[in-house]
């Protein structure tokens, strides 16, 4: 069976069934989920680290900023691992270091062998991330994409809820510091779980059904390696700007809604809860509606100009706080729910999993600059219950890099719509 299209493969045993495909959805999204939950886990303790143990916040920052670092660069290396090995035995070799760098992370009190337990952490979670994406883009090109990444993003989301309103329901666990580090183990443990179920689904596929094509590193001419297309620019740097003004928000965002607005830590927990709550529901949504009706590049931009006012709100106004958590929910439901499929469009198989893994590069390095610089702000300008203004500075932050990231959006619309098209606002699947 062929397609009638120069260049298609002979088909010669049956396509995996949609039921299959969604199982081994499934598989990947449960390793992911744990390592959400290992990436969010700081931001719900950063109250008590700053009480029991007398963390400052830069110090916070430091922890949520090294699980970014080796990802400047681990990331490249973890693509082409990925495109070398396939998506299978990565998922499991990543998901088995989450595991690791979650147990470091909770053994002592000691920032720096904390610190080394978040690196590791970010070694493996990070690049699980971009195997799971490789092997989405696997058994989804051509079909569900946009809507099969929607789906798996609101099972890995809901591991950002369970981590972001721990304190809600386990708040046994946050009587001590340590204690929600073991639950977070706990979570870890679903990244070798969902890894292995994705191995014996693979690998029982790879014997009965048809597959498509995975990279392969050895056909990637290193001089080209980073010749990748303007439009492929455009949404690594959307992504680094965006991202850059939502996860550093979080890792001080109870902190922030604690001193500066009064709530309590259970209701804190709830509003930031909001969030992941929002992206279960949306991302797979949105990721229809552009599998539907294309216009992927306009979709940024309103997800991008929805984003920007929500933190002067926060820092200016006395609007109820579910309202700018509401805006930021939708926005970050929106972006990611477009903007990582899109990679799949404007970059051949070959190099998906290196082109993934740049994309991530340069997001973390973005990371690791916000999570410190508002870190820093926040101990330089005073935060704190006696001084809630100290946060402002860093509310300006965050909206000045929405700012950014709209432009880049902007920018790719241009591109999209120009003789240089790959197909972003055209590009629709019914099946």
């Amino acid at each position: 069976m062929t397609d009638g299209q120069p260049g298609s493969r002979v088909l010669t045993r049956p396509e995996p069934s949609r039921t299959y495909r969604w199982a081994v959805l499934l598989a990947m999204s449960l390793a992911v989920y744990g390592s959400y939950y290992a990436f969010d886990c700081i931001g719900p303790l950063a109250p008590l680290l700053s009480r029991q143990l007398h963390f400052s916040d830069s110090n916070i920052g430091l922890l949520q900023a090294i699980f970014s670092f080796p990802n400047i660069v681990m990331v490249l290396i973890g693509g082409i691992i990925i495109d070398r090995i396939g998506a299978k035995k990565a998922v499991f070799l990543f998901g088995s270091t989450t595991f690791v760098g979650l147990v470091i992370t909770s053994l002592t009190p000691h920032l720096a062998v904390m610190a080394c337990g978040r690196l590791v952490v970010g070694v493996g979670a990070e690049s699980l991330a971009i195997a799971t994406i490789a092997g989405n883009a696997r058994w989804f090109r051509g079909k569900e994409l946009s809507l099969s990444y929607g789906v798996k993003a609101t099972i890995e989301r809901f591991g950002t809820l369970s981590a972001q309103t721990s304190p809600a329901w386990a708040a046994a666990a946050y009587a001590y510091w340590q204690w929600p580090l073991f639950v977070a183990v706990a979570f870890g443990g679903f990244c070798v779980i969902g890894a292995s179920l994705y191995w014996i689904l693979e690998s029982r596929a790879e014997k009965r059904y048809e597959l498509g094509p995975e990279g392969n590193s050895d056909n990637i001419v290193w001089r080209d390696a980073f010749t990748f297309s303007r439009s492929f620019w455009l949404i690594v740097l959307m992504c680094v700007t965006f991202y850059s003004g939502v996860f550093p928000f979080l890792t001080f965002a109870q902190k922030f809604l604690i001193q500066a607005k009064h709530t309590t830590p259970q209701a804190a927990s709830l509003l930031v809860g909001m969030l992941p709550g929002f992206t279960m529901i949306g991302t797979p949504l949105f990721g229809l509606l552009a599998d539907r009706v294309g216009k992927r590049s306009l979709l940024m931009i309103f997800g991008s100009l929805l984003l920007i006012p929500v933190y002067l709100m926060l820092a200016y106004t006395d609007v109820p706080l579910a309202i700018p958590m509401s805006m930021m929910g939708v926005a970050f439901s929106l972006v990611p729910a477009v903007m990582w499929p899109c990679i799949a469009y404007v970059v051949e198989e070959r190099r998906l999993g290196f082109a993934y893994g740049v994309m991530d590069a340069v997001q973390q390095a973005g990371l690791v600059c916000a999570n410190l610089t508002i870190g820093w702000s926040n101990d330089h300008f005073g935060a704190s219950p006696a001084n809630p203004a100290g946060y402002a500075p860093g509310m300006w932050m965050f909206s000045s890099v929405g700012i950014v990231a709209l432009v880049f959006a902007i920018w790719l619309r241009r591109v999209e719509t120009g003789p240089h098209a790959h197909g972003l606002e055209t590009i629709t699947t019914h099946g």
